[in-house]
């Protein structure tokens, strides 16, 4: 029963919870509440297609990598937690008669949790849709595979050849396009082909990775010296060109191939949310509850947290799903949304780890920071030995998930948490 104006259920009667999303926000926050919940409420899980993808690991796709493999059917999970599921797609929220329409029906919920992600915009950029790899499907990356496959047989026949690495504006994730450049320069120093293609990076941002702060600048920095790669911050792309792109400050970087990720706008936008004026729905940072909305939270890209990232999606779903269960068990939820990222990007030779702990500045142009108060928690560390990490976490986190178990919470996460530590506390500083 609905608990008039402000939701919710009352007189001990199960709750109806819909879920929109079969991504790592959608997924962690269906699997941690019935956890967390038992059999105290009715989940709903919907998504737009019937497995879940991988999604980082889609950077290997381009070497070699079956996209298959990167794929989890949906329906044994969710049956295996009793979480109904609904292939469908989201058509629209709407907020006063508690329902979710669908391209095929209408559901009604007590509580909403919203998923739904982030899309591309590449016709931001005059040109880069019609000249450039952009790496965000599965699809996509098979067609740069194609790509690098031809680079390859080109410099194998003598021929020189430019890479461009381009970051343009709203880009809220360029970290697999970071790996992707390094990937590249090792893999065509294996094949014994790196002295003929020149690799050039450019970046809207002052600085590499800029929301990760200056230490991570400073790695990207070595990384590229060391590997002949040349790079150029502020640089805001204008338009691009058949062979060369250009840039506000008048400069043009020519090119053979160019590599993008492109601006970010949300999956789905809905007009009876508070969103900005790209999609993202407004939220209370803690709860990830939607502003005005308290029944309804978003997670991971959907919300308006300016960093999109698989580690920030859980710590979003696990935080809102723990407010939301402490809301329907009556009792105080353990953990509030605290946004630290943790990445570890693959170079191939080596891999990079990086845990860093952010906050909101307000500053439009600089939205993050790394939090001045929690230093002594930002590592970082570069060696073979985090490829291993890497991989590890590769199997493990699909794995909770073919089992309808969450990946931020229990004893399972508990003991990577302290391995993680471990390893950090030896090779990161």
């Amino acid at each position: 029963m609905m608990n008039g104006a402000t939701g919710g259920v009352t007189n001990g009667a199960r709750a109806n919870v819909v879920v929109l999303g079969g991504g790592f926000g959608g997924l962690e926050s269906a699997f941690y509440l019935r956890w967390k919940l038992g059999e105290r409420a009715d989940i709903t899980l919907v998504s737009d297609r019937d497995y879940f993808l991988y999604k980082p690991n889609t950077i290997y796709i381009p070497f070699g990598l079956d996209p298959d493999r990167l794929k989890i059917s949906l329906k044994r999970p969710t049956r295996r937690k009793n979480i109904k599921f609904v292939k469908d797609r989201v058509r629209e929220i709407d907020p006063e008669a508690r329902t979710v329409g669908l391209e095929n029906g209408r559901l009604s919920y007590d509580y909403l949790m919203v998923a739904t992600g982030a899309d591309m915009r590449p016709e931001e950029v005059p040109g880069l849709q019609e000249h450039a790899y952009t790496i965000w499907t599965p699809q996509e990356m098979l067609e740069l595979r194609l790509a690098f496959y031809r680079l390859l047989e080109e410099a194998h026949e003598g021929a020189r050849r430019r890479v461009l690495f381009l970051v343009p504006p709203n880009n809220k994730c360029s970290g697999p396009l970071y790996e992707m450049v390094f990937m590249l320069d090792t893999w065509l120093k294996r094949k014994k082909v790196r002295e003929n293609v020149d690799i050039t990076w450019s970046t809207y941002e002052d600085t590499y990775i800029q929301a990760f702060g200056p230490r991570l600048h400073g790695t990207v920095t070595g990384e590229f010296e060391r590997r002949g790669v040349t790079g150029y911050n502020h640089y805001v792309v204008e338009k691009v060109a058949d062979d060369a792109v250009v840039y506000q400050n008048g400069a043009s970087l020519p090119y053979d191939y160019l590599v993008t990720f492109s601006p970010y706008i949300a999956q789905m936008s809905y007009p009876k949310l508070p969103g900005d004026e790209r999609g993202f729905i407004e939220t209370e940072l803690g709860s990830r509850q939607v502003v005005g909305q308290p029944d309804i939270y978003a997670v991971g890209d959907a919300g308006n947290f300016p960093v999109k990232q698989a580690f920030l999606s859980f710590l979003q779903a696990a935080a809102a799903a723990e407010h939301l269960s402490g809301r329907i068990l009556g009792t105080e939820p353990e953990m509030v949304f605290e946004p630290t990222s943790m990445c570890v990007m693959e170079q191939f030779d080596k891999a990079t780890f990086a845990q860093v702990p952010l906050r909101l500045t307000g500053v439009p142009d600089k939205p993050v920071e790394v939090e001045p108060a929690a230093m002594d928690a930002y590592k970082l560390g570069s060696s073979p030995v985090w490829r291993l990490g890497k991989k590890a976490l590769s199997y493990y986190l699909p794995f909770r998930f073919a089992l309808g178990n969450p990946f931020h919470a229990g004893v399972p996460w508990k003991g990577m948490e302290v391995g993680l530590k471990a390893m950090s506390g030896i090779m990161a500083k």
